[in-house]
């Protein structure tokens, strides 16, 4: 038996961008064949505001809502991981982070003042994956390679094109790779994401099959 995993989740309950509710989300990835999500929230200046750099916790019970929310309805055939997709002040690039538990968030103050060498260090020392998101978007910055572990080599809302330089870097730059939809609305559902022979129960499970890369990826 395989298992399909999506990998990038926004939801309308944080993500300003993000169309829909957490329960009508796991509904539909469970009946398009998934057996769980990651939630990746934008943790940037768009959730928290640009006065959250006075205020540096002051919104994040807010931002863990939607996780808090999806795993009412998680079941033993659908798991629910947290993550987070994070953007520092007045920068163009996004990381996906794997495998950060929501109550060692809560303790750190604001992760938008730290940049991607502190980032690193940070998640490093936790044990946690630092991923590039959608490296070749149009406006969005690639970040320097020393301070990632992966690249976001597929992205269901760019084209091929885009899709397929992010590919190229993360071959070049010997980075782990990974796909997801990034769910925002309808139209994108199950565009990305990975299909493991595992089953994934949570987030330790989810780091040991992102760093053997033992899975295939969805492109659809």
């Amino acid at each position: 038996m395989k298992y399909k995993y999506e990998m990038h989740c926004h939801t309308k309950m944080v993500s300003q961008c993000g169309q829909m509710e957490p329960k009508d989300i796991i509904d539909t990835y469970k009946y398009s064949g998934y057996s769980g999500l990651v939630v990746t929230e934008h943790y940037s200046p768009l959730t928290f505001g640009l006065n959250s750099y006075y205020k540096p916790q002051r919104l994040i019970d807010f931002y863990l809502s939607s996780y808090y929310e999806m795993k009412k309805y998680e079941t033993d055939d659908f798991s629910v991981m947290f993550g987070m997709e994070l953007r520092h002040y007045a920068t163009g690039a996004d990381y996906l982070i794997y495998g950060v538990d929501p109550e060692w968030l809560k303790k750190q103050g604001n992760l938008l003042a730290k940049f991607e060498k502190q980032i690193y260090k940070m998640m490093h020392a936790e044990g946690y994956l630092v991923f590039q998101a959608h490296p070749f978007r149009p406006y969005i910055l690639r970040c320097n390679p020393k301070y990632i572990d992966g690249i976001e080599i597929y992205n269901g809302k760019c084209d091929e094109k885009t899709n397929n330089k992010a590919l190229k870097w993360a071959e070049k730059t010997g980075k782990l790779m990974v796909s997801g939809s990034d769910f925002h609305e309808g139209a994108q559902l199950a565009r990305g994401g990975i299909i493991t022979e595992k089953p994934i129960k949570n987030n330790a499970d989810l780091l040991e099959v992102l760093r053997s890369q033992n899975f295939e990826m969805i492109k659809t």
